[in-house]
């Protein structure tokens, strides 16, 4: 019976992909045109050979599995390599025995143009993870990196991971940005990624296509699995994520691997290989056993990716909601009416502190809702002051889990609470915010990405509720800087070992940013998830900063924040600086800021010339 909903779930979500695809087709049609510009502008591309490197530059072993290739395909991979600007490198390719003859024939004339190129021919076919570990064992070189037979390395690839290894002398695993290129040698579809998301790497193996590992760490982890091929490689990243920080999982935002798009390809179609959707189902299940968590791995509906769904403890922690009001009685009113109708979790407290109400109807109200057992009203009069109210609830919650929620949010998905606190409880895992949508089915907030607006923005806003989002990033759930607090949910622990929210500086805007990365500051992670909805009907109570005194709270709140946290406002870890601030909708940034490592530009000095990319 599972085998069999195994495959009803594999072929239904693969019936919404056909959708998804044409949805991605044309907006990556419209796409196209602007990043073949970009690329004119600022890709990487240095063309010096006259170069000095050190004489104890590492060797970079570039693992090269091989199954009856497209002949003019696997020499372009080969000549991508044999064309690098860094030196000390070595091409291990092992033919996995091939039917074609020609394929032998190819990989020994290959093999002569260059001496860094090693070869071996296995008398019988193993499959994708054998032959790699098979290539794995003729490598000499302290790092591993991976490229399929046929798809083509940048030319700067490993002069910019030799780059990334000088600034990180500690990396342990190193991933590149990448993008696709068709039978004309076109490039489009740029995908340009995060720094290391956990949450993210739980739905969607976005390290790959270019990774570069330790030797030793592969040997440790146990070389690659047979019982995952179609994703062995997400199986390995996983193993290795396990027992390294992750401040050595580096990230070099540069487009330096393209995926070949030809027929037949997973690069054109997951139909082409949608065993490798459960053989990643499988490998994520082993990391969340290994890990021993309490979790449940899905297929997606929708998109190719998948759903890690934590289960909540067997005695679930009291919740404080907390919710300030003032006046607006039926805005108050809808968003408790849909609480207590539709929660489904069923250990929570609602704190209503009422910030001096003076509508007879709202101090009505709020008289009725202080019978309600679970409900208690706060009275906190006085100027508007978001943070202030919040703490003061705070200090009298009884939960041990903090729950931020405007009094125009209404209750959408009746699991929100149970998806929202099973994350907030995992281990490292700070602040966690759900998908808000507003009442016509737009998008509201799908995380916040600092730097856009001058502070920080939601991404996405106005955007269809159904929205698959860049690389499908609205439907995953990932690693955000901030998520707005609107809903926010986080542990009494944490909130107390930060601070609270700035009550003295941040008393209307940004309070839920600032406070968002003071938790990341303090070593947790924040969660987007779009697996929890609700409906906010914005700013309904307080109104619009449209006063002169509101304005000007406005500006001194924004110079606030650029004071307290500079230049991270514009380098976001979980948003490139190839995309744009000045939109909400994962654009290309015309230029891109300067990477904050500088690889950029360390590799262009190294290299000896100038890219008015990185400058």
């Amino acid at each position: 019976m599972k085998t069999q909903m195994s495959r009803y779930n594999i072929g239904k979500a693969i019936g919404y992909y056909r959708i998804y695809k044409e949805l991605l087709s044309r907006i990556f049609r419209k796409r196209r045109g602007k990043y073949s510009k970009w690329l004119k502008l600022y890709d990487l591309n240095i063309t010096s050979s006259s170069l000095n490197w050190p004489s104890d530059a590492p060797l970079i072993s570039i693992l090269m599995p091989v199954y009856n290739p497209e002949l003019n395909q696997l020499k372009a991979a080969v000549f991508s390599v044999c064309d690098q600007t860094y030196p000390n490198w070595e091409l291990c390719i092992v033919d996995d025995c091939s039917t074609s003859r020609e394929v032998r024939k190819t990989i020994s004339e290959l093999a002569s143009v260059d001496v860094r190129i090693k070869t071996a021919f296995r008398t019988k076919n193993g499959n994708i993870s054998e032959a790699t570990n098979t290539a794995f064992d003729l490598a000499a070189g302290e790092w591993i990196g991976l490229l399929d037979q046929d798809d083509v390395l940048h030319r700067n690839a490993l002069a910019a991971v030799f780059q990334v290894l000088g600034a990180h002398p500690c990396a342990q695993l190193i991933y590149t940005d990448e993008d696709k290129i068709d039978e004309h040698g076109n490039r489009y579809q740029p995908y340009f990624k995060p720094d290391f998301s956990l949450e993210l790497l739980r739905a969607q193996n976005y390290l790959n296509h270019f990774t570069v590992h330790r030797a030793d760490n592969i040997l440790r982890a146990g070389k690659w699995r047979k019982e995952f091929d179609g994703s062995q490689d997400y199986d390995l990243n996983l193993r290795i994520v396990e027992s390294v920080e992750p401040r050595d999982v580096i990230h070099v935002p540069f487009v330096l691997y393209h995926w070949r798009a030809s027929k037949g390809s997973t690069a054109r179609s997951v139909h082409n290989k949608s065993y490798a959707l459960l053989a990643g189902q499988r490998a994520l299940r082993a990391h969340i056993e290994r890990l021993k968590l309490d979790a449940e791995v899905e297929l997606l509906v929708g998109a190719p990716y998948y759903r890690t769904r934590f289960a909540l403890p067997a005695r679930r922690p009291l919740v404080s909601i907390i919710v300030p009001t003032r006046d607006q009685k039926k805005v108050l009113q809808k968003c408790i009416d849909s609480i207590i109708r539709k929660t489904t979790y069923d250990r929570y407290e609602i704190i209503v502190i009422d910030n001096g109400s003076i509508d007879d109807d709202a101090v009505l109200y709020l008289k009725e809702l202080s019978e309600l057992r679970i409900l208690k009203v706060l009275s906190c009069p006085g100027d508007f002051n978001y943070s202030k109210l919040n703490n003061d609830a705070a200090r009298v919650a009884k939960g041990d889990v903090l729950c931020l929620l405007n009094n125009d949010i209404e209750v959408a998905s009746p699991d929100w609470l149970d998806e929202l606190v099973s994350i907030a409880l995992q281990d490292n895992v700070g602040c966690v915010g759900p998908k808000l949508l507003y009442p016509g089915g737009r998008i509201q907030h799908a995380g916040v990405v600092t730097g856009i607006g001058g502070v920080a923005g939601h991404p996405y806003k106005y955007a269809k509720g159904n929205h698959s989002g860049y690389f499908s990033n609205l439907y995953l759930h990932r690693n955000v800087s901030a998520v707005t607090g609107a809903c926010l949910v986080v542990t009494r622990k944490i909130f107390e070992e930060v601070g609270g929210l700035d009550e003295r500086n941040l008393t209307v805007a940004f309070n839920d940013v600032d406070f968002c990365l003071r938790v990341l500051g303090a070593g947790y992670r924040n969660v987007f998830t779009p697996f929890a909805k609700l409906l906010h009907h914005e700013s309904l109570t307080r109104g619009k900063d449209n006063t002169p005194q509101k304005a000007q709270r406005f500006r001194d709140e924004v110079d606030y924040m650029n004071k307290r946290w500079g230049k991270r406002l514009v380098h976001d870890p979980w948003y490139s600086a190839n995309l744009t601030l000045e939109h909400e909708d994962y654009s290309l940034a015309f230029p891109p800021r300067t990477d904050p490592d500088g690889i950029g530009a360390n590799l262009s000095k190294a290299l000896g010339r100038s890219n008015h990319a990185f400058e």
